[in-house]
């Protein structure tokens, strides 16, 4: 072989690292231990026992949040079209700054919530606002976060979003790309800490 075949041939390797690595540190995020929730009759949902899926997102939402209220079929939307592809969905219902009830209205979507008392998840995930969803992936050891940020660009009229966050980072995580959605700002409602 000659010199310049070995030298492009290194060339073409050394790329092929260089790329390598640059995927592996894309895909490498924060991550998370395991954590545990309650269900309304008070049951443990541990996030480990959702090891074996492929993804796991948590939203944080509050039924009095007029927010919450606007995302309730879109997450449900969300919800059923991911599990079948072996995402599970966690909605947590946290407390905000309005003292209102937190029911929601006749015709409303209900979300299955999961409570947590001592408001360790939300601090733990980085999470202020509600509507604020965390992509966590199953890795050696824990969660990857992948994503952590808004759902879409238009939380107040579905029909008008452009750009939806959550469900591209889906997309690129399922395809085991990095999320390649950096964290868009929730609007929300602030999470009373």
């Amino acid at each position: 072989m000659s010199f310049r075949r070995i030298s492009i041939l290194a060339a073409v390797a050394l790329l092929a690292v260089t790329l390598a690595v640059g995927v592996a540190r894309a895909q490498a995020g924060p991550t998370v231990a395991d954590f545990t929730l309650k269900t309304a009759a008070n049951a443990d949902v541990a996030l480990k026992s959702y090891a074996g899926s492929k993804a796991v997102v948590v939203v944080f939402l509050n039924p009095t949040c007029a927010f919450s209220r606007l995302y309730q079929e879109r997450l449900a939307s969300l919800s059923n079209a991911y599990r079948g592809r072996g995402v599970q969905f966690l909605f947590v219902n946290v407390p905000i700054f309005l003292d209102a009830p937190g029911t929601a209205a006749p015709g409303e979507v209900e979300l299955p919530t999961l409570t947590d008392a001592s408001q360790q998840v939300d601090n733990l995930l980085g999470v202020t606002k509600t509507e604020e969803a965390v992509v966590l992936q199953p890795v050696a050891g824990g969660f990857a976060i992948r994503y952590r940020g808004a759902i879409d660009d238009n939380p107040q009229v579905a029909g008008s979003v452009q750009q939806y966050y959550l469900r591209q980072a889906l997309e690129n995580v399922l395809a085991g790309r990095a999320a390649a959605v950096e964290g868009k700002r929730a609007t929300g409602c602030l999470i009373k800490q």
